[in-house]
């Protein structure tokens, strides 16, 4: 639907300097200024030189909001009124071993909540969801709005990616952005979440906010004021949010790459997996069922999870996405027919004692140095190689036992210093600690 071009009575230079000084910004003026960004009559020069004014003065809640709205509006907005329920996602900040979103996704699915859940690719040592769907031979992510909305319609979940109509003025800034050492802003982070989630067409939205060495965010003071800051934009949105803050220190589950991510996801559909996966992924579940109105407590909404794992509806919805969006349905209860790299390297303990910590943001590194992840937008990936944790902290070593098997092709033992140099091992076990840190819904 075509929108008016809102009209400005300050300068485009005017506005930057305003908000250099520290000034608030109008909902017109901001809107404007996203209009003409995406028209080319605001420069890049000049919408980094905002985005650095804002980096350094900060936004309200008011210019948050109006931020995430221009930014949604400068491109499609999908309409899901067509589909019954209270369409529910959920995004994750990244992380190191992050495959929740590919068990996630069908099992809350399967418990009657519409999931359209459109994810991005990896970039830097942090995986992402598109890539590990597409370890499925055949997978597409690439929807058109028709064939999401009638997939959703169908299944009750779509999985696919970002098109170049959704949300493109967020595409261009945070490209911007990347460039011009202003991604760091609360404000920016918050909008540019937002705005392609709010363009999803979307009522409600659980977050994952990562925190530690592995994540975006390094201190639970920076994560929980950003999770703060989406609850309050998107509630000002009209959206239901409520935010988990997760522990990212060490990675998630065992298995950090593609093809062996997605294997372990499936596993979790068919009772395995690790435990630190489940609880992450069960707490965010349990999230997704209350706001989706499937349940009231958290009680009923652990029950309902239970319940589709156990009569295993939440394996045949799974196989009915990856069969709808063109991949081979078997993978999801036979996920060894996902193609891992034959060569193996085993990384191995210096000497006996406890795991007391893994640095996330290594292992992360080294699968990206081993081709599983990217460091630039436009490159290929190897879907089949990563890296499997042996030992995960809390466990009892001695010396010679396996830290991490690496799959790989050909670059595996001048990697694996780089693995073993991310494992410490102490005398003393560490303290357990849970996952989940916080819920933000407020």
């Amino acid at each position: 639907m075509a929108r008016r071009k809102t009209s400005l009575l300050a300068s485009t230079p005017e506005l930057i300097a305003k908000k250099r000084d520290g000034g608030r910004l109008s909902e017109e003026e901001i809107r404007c200024l996203v209009e003409g960004y995406v028209d080319g009559s605001v420069t890049d020069y000049q919408m980094a030189a905002m985005a650095m004014a804002i980096f350094f003065q900060g936004m309200t809640p008011a210019e948050t909001t109006a931020l995430t709205l221009a930014m949604r509006d400068s491109g499609d907005v999908l309409d899901l009124r067509s589909v019954k329920g209270t369409k529910v996602d959920k995004h994750s900040t990244g992380g190191v071993g992050d495959k929740v979103s590919l068990c996630l996704a069908p099992w809350v699915a399967a418990c009657g909540v519409p999931i359209p859940m459109i994810s991005g690719r990896g970039l830097g040592h942090t995986g992402g969801t598109l890539d590990k769907l597409e370890a499925i031979e055949g997978f597409d992510v690439d929807l058109s709005v028709r064939r999401f909305v009638s997939q959703l319609k169908r299944i009750g979940c779509a999985l696919g990616g970002q098109t170049a109509r959704l949300a493109p003025a967020d595409k261009r800034l945070y490209a911007l952005r990347d460039v011009t050492a202003t991604v760091e802003s609360i404000p920016l982070i918050t909008s540019s979440i937002l705005s392609k989630k709010l363009a999803e067409g979307i009522d409600a939205l659980v977050m994952d906010v990562k925190v530690g060495r592995g994540a975006f965010m390094k201190t639970h003071e920076d994560a929980r004021a950003l999770a703060r800051s989406i609850v309050r934009v998107g509630n000002r949105a009209g959206k239901k949010i409520t935010c988990l803050l997760t522990r990212m220190d060490a990675p998630l589950g065992r298995e950090v790459g593609n093809a062996n991510e997605t294997r372990e996801a499936f596993e979790v559909l068919n009772g395995g997996g690790p435990e630190d996966l489940i609880e992450v992924t069960v707490a965010l579940g349990i999230e997704m069922l209350r706001l989706g109105g499937v349940a009231k407590t958290r009680a009923q909404a652990r029950a309902k999870l239970d319940a589709a794992l156990r009569d295993g509806s939440a394996i045949r919805k799974a196989e009915a996405i990856v069969k709808a969006q063109g991949g081979d349905p078997r993978v999801v209860t036979e996920p060894d027919r996902l193609t891992i790299a034959k060569k193996k390297v085993v990384v191995r303990a210096a000497k006996t004692g406890w795991v007391t910590d893994i640095d996330a943001r290594e292992i992360g590194l080294s699968a990206v140095a081993l081709g599983a992840g990217r460091t630039r937008a436009d490159q290929a990936i190897d879907h089949s190689v990563g890296i499997t944790i042996d030992a995960k902290p809390g466990a009892r070593v001695a010396k010679g036992d396996p830290l991490a098997t690496i799959h790989h092709k050909g670059n595996g033992k001048r990697i694996a210093p780089r693995i073993a140099g991310a494992f410490v091992i102490g005398r003393r076990r560490p303290k357990e600690t849970p996952r989940i840190i916080e819920i933000i819904r407020r």
